[in-house]
């Protein structure tokens, strides 16, 4: 790259444009080397969603093998998995009746309320009736051990992680800026969120941000983003860097390209929340190998 000043990206504190671009064309044995977070190469999407439905699987045969709970983290998005999930549940007979869930996040309507269950983007909806509806009676998960984050009892499922021992595996995938969960970048021109500010962050009600918005639209509804539902709520990084064990799913192909690189080897920053993984002890982040190809720019 020719040099040039290093001036930030705008609203950026923890990378500059210079530092971005060497980043994004870094070779991937290069990449390898500098990554903070360990992380997987697969051949392509279908072997990344084979992976992530055996790695919840795993985490409860183990469990149940050594007759313990099992307490998972669970996102919506990506859902792929969780057909494979259930067939294999289903197949070999997996108990989940010892397993206790924590959905990471929930879309809500312009007034902070949750969407209707029955609503085609309701998180919850879909965990209820795509998930534990659809496990065989006998190795289903009971209604109250099955968490969901409520803006009106916001530190509730907080408490009831700690209810139960903690977090043994929180699995999530990475938004195109960087969330995790809802955890967004808090961006604002009055004031300032730290690093530490964001790791200890809580369960809370957010505004979505519009590159959120937009890729949602893109991704559920043709490019409509009056469709998708304007705030959220979220678990905090507090619970989430608090799991015993963390595994994050890049699988959206070209939109995945750069946050990749950032999440796994750039600069800890609040920008790009993910980058708060980095140091975890046991975290890993499962990609294929065409997301994880260095950039370049250029016209197509």
């Amino acid at each position: 790259m020719p040099n040039s000043p290093k001036k930030l990206i705008p609203g950026s504190a923890g990378i500059t444009d210079q530092e971005m671009m060497s980043l994004i064309a870094l070779p991937l044995p290069e990449l390898e080397r500098a990554a903070r977070i360990p992380f997987r190469l697969v051949p392509d999407r279908a072997a990344i969603i084979e992976e992530f439905a055996q790695a919840i699987l795993s985490e409860i045969r183990e469990h149940n093998r050594k007759g313990e709970p099992t307490r998972l983290i669970l996102p919506v998005g990506p859902i792929a998995q969780y057909r494979r999930v259930v067939d294999l549940s289903n197949s070999e007979k997996i108990s989940w009746r010892n397993v206790h869930t924590f959905n990471m996040d929930e879309f809500l309507d312009w007034q902070g309320r949750p969407v209707p269950t029955d609503h085609p983007l309701s998180f919850e909806g879909y965990m209820r009736r795509e998930v534990f509806g659809r496990l065989d009676p006998q190795i289903r998960i009971p209604d109250s051990q099955a968490h969901f984050p409520h803006p009106f009892r916001i530190d509730e499922i907080s408490e009831a992680i700690r209810s139960v021992g903690g977090i043994d595996a929180c699995y999530g995938g990475i938004g195109y800026h960087g969330h995790v969960a809802f955890n967004e970048p808090p961006m604002s021109r009055w004031h300032r969120v730290s690093i530490e500010e964001l790791r200890q962050s809580k369960t809370r009600v957010l505004s979505l941000g519009d590159d959120s918005i937009l890729v949602q639209s893109i991704h559920c509804s043709g490019g409509c983003s009056a469709a998708i539902p304007p705030m959220a709520i979220t678990l905090g990084f507090a619970d989430i860097l608090a799991s015993r064990k963390i595994r994050l799913y890049c699988a959206a192909g070209d939109r995945h390209r750069a946050i990749f690189r950032i999440a796994v080897a750039g600069a800890v920053t609040t920008d790009f929340p993910a980058t708060l993984v980095q140091g975890h002890p046991d975290a890993l982040v499962v990609t294929d190998a065409a997301t994880a190809a260095p950039i370049r720019v250029g016209l197509v």
